[in-house]
């Protein structure tokens, strides 16, 4: 039986609906999963293009590891990315002094990405594979007009949330 996800911009009030991809991602769907809800500042990415996320500590003591990776995300997909503080940490980045980025700690990013052309590609780091856990079925058009006012009008006081369907 398939199981689903909601993703909100809070602030906005937009939500769409997700199906985790357990059959491509099981390890990274059940670490997920296990971990909902989960909520973080809301960003957008500046190299990936059309990509919203959130920063979120580490939820799970054996993290998935590479699975169903891409460097090139379509619309629609939901990707879990493990990163160290060192690879985050440019102040370039934007993130604030208090934020997860520059915790200490493992963090991870839940992104999903709402338009074409994408490239998971850093100046500083090269590639960056995202792991594809989940594909928005239900929603998509309503969440990438929001992520794009993001773009627009700014993150400021927006939060990205993540939690089970019912």
């Amino acid at each position: 039986m398939a199981r689903y996800i909601t993703i909100s911009l809070d602030k906005r009030g937009v939500t769409c609906r997700a199906r985790l991809l357990d059959q491509e991602a099981p390890r990274t769907c059940a670490a997920v999963w296990d971990a909902l809800p989960q909520s973080g500042d809301a960003y957008h990415a500046k190299y990936a293009r059309n990509e919203i996320y959130a920063l979120v500590p580490s939820f799970s003591d054996n993290p998935p590891g590479p699975e169903n990776p891409t460097v090139t995300p379509i619309p629609g997909d939901v990707c879990y990315f493990g990163f160290e503080p060192w690879q985050i940490g440019n102040p370039a980045y934007g993130y604030n002094d208090g934020s997860e980025a520059h915790s200490g700690e493992h963090v991870v990013d839940l992104a999903l990405f709402y338009g074409r052309n994408n490239l998971l590609i850093n100046g500083d780091q090269g590639w960056v594979p995202g792991n594809v856990f989940a594909t928005i079925e239900d929603g998509l058009a309503d969440i990438a007009a929001a992520a794009q006012d993001l773009w627009l009008r700014g993150v400021e006081g927006e939060t990205l949330s993540f939690r089970r369907a019912d």
